[in-house]
């Protein structure tokens, strides 16, 4: 295979060209990198009104699981509104709710929507099934809140980015198995779905530097499934090797042609299509892992968050609220 990559944006090449980057992801280096994963949320709630409210669920073994609430101000509802449950990025190792959330917030500006963010486990701490299992909890404390929250349990989306985008999936692959609670979509973006992390643009983008790695992404799921391999990975852990994808909700996902989850992406959409459910991938020319996120400023950037905003807009105006 050539070790040839995809051109990046040159908007974003010039972006990316002050920004320090790693090649490796190890616990020492983790332990300094987690502090600085997640920026404050005030800045972001700063000149937008919006009530916040801070609760949390109860996790399999009891643990609380932390989960904000961002509603509307000042809106006198005559109907339920749309959900956003978001699920943050970070490896699956680093970050909190407040991750990425101007992301999630776009959508309750432009739509009157309820958004929740949940702080799952971290691994190494929380392993195997924790924390797909904790952002499942989070799901059904908002199905069985949904009239306290004002939303309408028919209109429930899941979204998250990149290793939130891999939780996303499996909770609506559990979501689907268990039978409870309804989703109406899912939105993954650039999500993390394949622990064997072997696919062409895996490799592509190894042993160099950059926003995440093969190498790193090897260290994130390592340090979320230990020594498990083959059939003790389950589905809702590593979507991509579920074996149905048949009974799943519309689903959203964008990538970058220059990124680790390129090809695991695009082959997740392919395997809905094939299960006979309704996809739309976009893999964005030149984007790297995360530049939306970072970048939000950027031609490309913009571009992306736009369509996705769209294609929401469009989900939403075939399912009005009852």
């Amino acid at each position: 295979m050539t070790a040839t990559r995809p051109a990046l944006d040159p908007e974003l090449r010039e972006l990316l060209a002050g920004t320090p980057l790693m090649s490796q992801l190890g616990p020492e280096l983790l332990a300094r990198v987690r502090p600085c994963s997640s920026a404050p949320v005030e800045p972001l709630l700063e000149g937008r009104a919006i009530d916040r409210r801070e609760v949390t669920a109860a996790s399999p073994d009891g643990t609380p699981i932390p989960m904000s609430v961002f509603s509307p101000a000042n809106t006198a509802r005559t109907t339920a509104a749309p959900c956003f449950y978001w699920m943050h990025g970070g490896g699956m190792v680093m970050g909190d709710r407040f991750s990425q959330l101007d992301i999630p917030l776009e959508w309750l500006d432009e739509f009157g929507a309820v958004v929740v963010s949940v702080d799952y486990r971290l691994a190494p701490e929380a392993t195997g099934t924790i924390p797909v299992d904790d952002c499942y909890r989070g799901l059904l404390w908002i199905a069985e809140h949904s009239e306290e929250l004002g939303i309408d349990p028919a209109r429930i989306i899941v979204a998250g980015a990149s290793a939130g985008g891999g939780l996303a999936a499996g909770v609506t692959l559990l979501a689907r198995d268990l039978g409870t609670p309804a989703i109406a979509a899912q939105v993954l973006i650039g999500p993390m779905l394949d622990h064997r992390n072997a696919t062409t643009s895996s490799l592509q983008y190894s042993n160099g530097p950059g926003v995440w790695t093969r190498e790193m992404n090897g260290f994130g799921w390592r340090c979320l499934l230990g020594d498990r391999t083959g059939d003790e990975v389950p589905a809702h852990v590593s979507p991509a090797v579920a074996d149905d994808l048949a009974g799943l909700p519309t689903t959203y996902i964008d990538t970058g042609s220059a990124e680790v989850f390129r090809d695991e992406d695009a082959d997740y959409a392919t395997r809905i299509w094939a299960a006979g459910g309704q996809a739309e991938l976009h893999v964005w020319a030149g984007g790297f892992h995360g530049f939306d996120a970072l970048y939000p400023q950027a031609h490309l950037s913009a571009t992306a968050r736009r369509t996705r905003t769209d294609w929401l807009a469009r989900l939403l105006a075939t399912n009005p609220a009852a």
